[in-house]
């Protein structure tokens, strides 16, 4: 039903079964993992109103909640390296019991996934720190997003059109509307991968 996909390593699907509703792929060399993509196979969905937890072992350290799927997110990519923050919780005696102590240089992590209602599902990726509500910005925050998306949109669209002295952007410059479209499904993907973040960046 699930796999798993350690970013430069072979698709996993040797899923350890621990009862009717829990399962777990061992990560062995975890040190080295920067990130890993939990996804359903397609072959069994989830009953109506369920989905499943995924959480991250690290042996002495406990369970971490990374997030969730469900057949509407049947896919999802996690951020291991760096974001791993020692915690306890109910799931930790979940799974099953941690491997004998290893050695920092081969050390063998977890992946845990739990089939849980929705409602509870949610209640817990809710609460996870990267789902606080940003504070809701002020009409001065939004002349500056508008000011730098225009910038943009002006930067983008001076790479591809020429002037009357054909060598920048002018006043008489024709620009094709399907230059614009272009740009918009850029940004639009851009965003949908990581956010404003990239506006920052523009010179």
């Amino acid at each position: 039903m699930f796999g798993c996909c350690v970013a430069g390593r072979l698709l996993q699907t040797n899923l350890q079964q621990i009862d009717e509703t829990k399962a777990a792929f061992e990560l062995p060399a975890a040190e080295t993992i920067n990130h890993i993509s939990v996804f359903l196979l397609g072959t069994v969905p989830f009953p109506d109103g369920y989905g499943a937890t995924v959480h991250f072992f690290w042996p002495g350290k406990g369970f971490q909640l990374l997030g969730m799927l469900s057949n509407e997110k049947p896919s999802a990519i996690f951020r291991l390296r760096g974001n791993f923050v020692s915690q306890s919780s109910y799931s930790q005696a979940a799974f099953s019991n941690p491997a004998q102590p290893t050695t920092s240089a081969d050390v063998t992590a977890v992946l845990g996934i739990s089939i849980e209602p929705l409602p509870q599902i949610l209640e817990q990726v809710n609460a996870l720190p990267s789902a606080v509500p940003k504070p809701v910005p002020s009409p001065s925050d939004g002349a500056i997003l508008a000011e730098k998306i225009v910038k943009h949109l002006f930067n983008y669209i001076s790479g591809f059109v020429s002037g009357s002295s054909g060598t920048s952007l002018s006043p008489d410059s024709m620009v094709p509307m399907s230059l614009i479209a272009r740009w918009y499904e850029s940004f639009l993907s851009k965003v949908r991968a990581g956010g404003i973040g990239f506006l920052e960046r523009q010179e």
